[in-house]
């Protein structure tokens, strides 16, 4: 490659080959064979006018010319971005956030049983909506409904796209143009500013708050019945709790005086669990079937939280109820495909065996690790991430504490252990610990974890051993090429 003067330009730029013969040259055949040859085409054109815009822009500006398009380099420029643009958007990472469910990163993990069905749904036709006993359509909900009733103790369930989609389909089927009473101190916002009150006015029920923000009393649900009342409605504050001076009127009670006024009462549990997680030392949350036997008439909770499933929102209750929900037209534009149905049938296979939940489903794996073993991990990866980062760096093995998240138990913390990274000349870390963040957010498989108290932390609690060896073969990769 020589140099040439900005009088010899436009004689360089016309000896550019032609983007036919380029496409038909030896080097680019097996981009075209990988690729597909629209793909390279495109490519091509444009890193042939980002050359020319850059000799352009040198005559022009009087920078040093560039020298002649190198072919070599012509082909490496396209094969990246090729590369960059067919790598997928959604890729794995190592979540050492200390936050198992953690919604940015995709909540519950999946065990193997679903992993396996859903490969199969993936390749296989399958009798999503086809009854096979009587060889005619059926319900995509009558593959899983039998199995929901049995774990909670419901007449009947369906199931839509996650939560939230439960409760605006129940209040669309069941309390359109009425009056649904809630406890002020129950009107939650979760994440992405969703709140209560929108999803009731989306779903064009009148909203009747009653109580205050921390007491609300039986007699507050009785004053506020009317002719124009369709649902007495409890929801479980998963993401907050209020502490102090509280009153909080229990299901318990409101039940009773619904059905004395001939009225339902819809519960939204959130995070639901199907399990007493306090048998394997987690703290206690309701479950699906003691709330549906406390008197509540329709049920709804998330598949992903701590059921441990794919997305999903699950409805249960009355059969004339469900059936009411059903046949709203809402159900047809939230209802799951056969990927999550796949996916979530397994999971609740799971629950059959509460013994076994422990060691077969993941989320609940995850949540109940012993800080001793993720303490053995620590020490591990310790020595590895030390050398890989230097000595700028000190990297010690600390104890932490991990939070289940997506708003289950938010005030409750688990015992764990990880890696905390801090400047080793004893000084804040500021924009060097960032650059190291996104450093570690930039390898092949992202690590991801948390700044606070000028430290990068790593929680170990969701590193099993299969990640714990990728992430030390990555971190090795690292050191070795410094």
């Amino acid at each position: 490659m020589s140099d040439v003067s900005g009088s010899e330009l436009r004689a360089l730029m016309a000896r550019v080959p032609s983007v036919e013969k380029v496409m038909a040259s030896a080097e680019f055949a097996p981009l075209v064979s990988g690729y597909g040859r629209t793909q390279v085409l495109n490519a091509l054109r444009d890193a042939l006018d980002a050359w020319r815009l850059r000799a352009q822009s040198a005559d022009a500006e009087g920078n040093p010319p560039l020298g002649a398009l190198d072919s070599a380099q012509l082909q490496a420029t396209v094969e990246a971005a090729l590369r960059g643009r067919n790598e997928s958007r959604l890729r794995s990472v190592f979540n050492l956030t200390g936050t198992v469910l953690h919604t940015n990163l995709g909540r519950a993990l999946l065990p193997d049983e679903s992993v396996r069905a859903v490969m199969t749904a993936l390749t296989q036709p399958a009798n999503l909506e086809f009854d096979l006993a009587t060889g005619k359509r059926g319900d995509r909900d009558d593959l899983i409904d039998e199995l929901i009733c049995e774990l909670t103790g419901a007449e009947a369930a369906t199931v839509v796209n996650n939560n939230a989609a439960a409760v605006l389909l129940t209040l669309s089927a069941l309390a359109a143009k009425k009056e649904v009473v809630v406890s002020r101190g129950e009107l939650v916002e979760i994440g992405g500013a969703f709140r209560i009150p929108d999803i009731m006015s989306r779903a064009g029920a009148k909203l009747r708050e009653v109580g205050t923000t921390n007491r609300t009393h039986l007699k507050d649900y009785d004053e506020a019945i009317n002719a124009r009342t369709a649902l007495l409605m409890k929801v479980h504050a998963s993401n907050y709790a209020i502490s102090g001076f509280t009153k909080e009127a229990g299901l318990a009670e409101i039940a009773p005086l619904a059905h004395a006024r001939g009225l339902a009462v819809a519960v939204d549990l959130g995070s639901g669990t199907l399990v007493d997680l306090s048998e394997w030392g987690l703290p206690r949350e309701p479950t699906v079937r003691e709330t549906v036997e406390a008197g509540a008439d329709i049920v709804t909770f998330s598949g992903d939280k701590l059921l441990g499933g794919p997305q999903a929102g699950l409805i249960v209750g009355r059969r004339d109820l469900i059936a009411k929900i059903k046949k709203h037209p809402l159900k047809r534009a939230l209802r799951v495909g056969k990927l999550t149905l796949a996916a979530l049938e397994p999971v609740l296979q799971l629950y059959r065996a509460p013994e076994k939940l422990a060691e077969r489903l993941t989320t609940l794996r995850l949540l109940t690790r012993s800080a001793d073993e993720i303490h053995s991990a620590a020490q591990r990866v310790q020595l590895v991430l030390q050398q890989a980062l230097g000595a700028r760096y000190t990297v010690a093995a600390e104890p932490m504490f991990s939070q289940i998240g997506s708003g289950a138990l938010p005030v409750d913390v688990l015992p764990s252990h990880g890696l905390v990274v801090r400047m080793a000349d004893g000084k804040r870390g500021g924009r060097h610990l960032l650059a190291l963040e996104k450093q570690l957010r930039e390898m092949a498989r992202p690590v991801i974890g948390r700044i606070a108290d000028d430290a990068l932390r790593l929680d170990l609690r969701c590193l099993e051993a299969a990640d714990e060896a990728q992430l030390i073969a990555q971190l090795t990769a690292q050191y070795q090429g410094k």
